[in-house]
């Protein structure tokens, strides 16, 4: 599900928050980031069970409106099509995925249900739904791409939603668009024949989880030492006004440019400039790009460079 993007930024909001701490505590900062990365599994959770809990809402609410006493023909014999979606009654039977949400004590919609009802009258209200509804019959395929429209059209981006997770849990602010793509994707990718739903790892392997780890303590310990690689090469920039995210990006773009043989220099170098164009100020990828391309033609020219294997400079 991470990205190494993603586990970049994790590990420089972690570094500015000890800064901003004054906190020097390595093992309960790395703790931290620990943390902030592996909630992100929670956070996956409890966006699908939105989907779980929109079709059960709705559900109980067909079925108490036939058993009302002065029921009309419609509500004693309700269109069924959305509680009955194929995709959905995958997520809702899924052994795993509803163990996983329960041992995860993952219930926040279940408690807080005014947001299903929310998320369920803009479902109803929009031309998706409707036209949905229409339709007599439908394939497999057809059931699952109206849900992924749903989920991305609808339950993504519902500000209410949103102003939820942020108030919830604030590491998860900068996880959510993360989280809701892997979702579409996994989605798309379920066929007819899938009886069952796959939680995927938060980390890709576990390399990506220790280059976290690495990442984060050699740039912490070797802080002073990265800093001096870059002291004397902004003659034009007052210290004190550079801005502080630009010099933990500048402090980690060097420790992964002289710690991590296996990642190409120009990986490194975009990577860094597109963390400093989303998280820094307008002129931050221009400044830290001239000093990184300043000492990657100072390590070439002196030979400090030992990247492993082909295409890595």
């Amino acid at each position: 599900m991470l990205n190494r993007r993603h586990i970049r930024i994790k590990v420089m909001q972690t570094i500015y928050a000890m800064q901003q701490n004054q906190s020097d505590l390595m093992d309960s900062n790395e703790k931290f980031l620990n943390y902030s990365l592996e909630s992100i599994r929670d956070l996956y959770l409890l966006m699908l069970s939105s989907l779980i809990e929109v079709q059960k809402v709705e559900n109980e609410f067909l079925e108490l409106s036939a058993l009302k006493h002065l029921a009309t023909p419609e509500e004693r014999n309700p269109n069924k099509k959305f509680v009955n979606n194929r995709l959905l009654q995958v997520l809702v039977n899924s052994e795993s995925l509803n163990n996983n949400i329960e041992e995860s004590g993952i219930k926040d919609f279940k408690v807080n249900d005014q947001y299903i009802k929310i998320l369920l009258t803009e479902i109803k209200a929009s031309d998706l739904y409707k036209d949905y509804m229409k339709k007599s019959s439908t394939t497999f395929e057809e059931d699952r791409d109206f849900i992924v429209s749903i989920f991305t059209d609808i339950i993504a981006p519902n500000e209410k939603i949103y102003e939820y997770l942020e108030d919830n849990k604030l590491t998860w602010v900068d996880d959510i668009p993360l989280v809701n793509t892997a979702i579409q994707k996994q989605l798309k990718t379920i066929k007819s024949d899938v009886d069952y739903f796959r939680i995927p790892r938060v980390f890709k392997d576990e390399d990506d989880k220790e280059y976290a780890k690495i990442l984060f303590r050699k740039t912490m310990l070797n802080s002073r030492e990265l800093a001096d690689e870059f002291n004397d090469k902004t003659p034009n920039w007052d210290s004190e006004r550079i801005a502080e995210i630009d010099i933990i990006i500048l402090k980690m773009a060097i420790c992964e440019l002289q710690k991590f043989t296996s990642i190409p220099v120009k990986v490194t170098i975009n990577e860094y400039l597109e963390i400093a164009k989303e998280y820094s100020t307008p002129k931050s990828s221009i400044f830290i790009n001239g000093i990184l391309d300043a000492l990657v033609k100072e390590y070439q020219k002196e030979g400090k460079f030992a990247k492993a294997g082909r295409g890595l400079m």
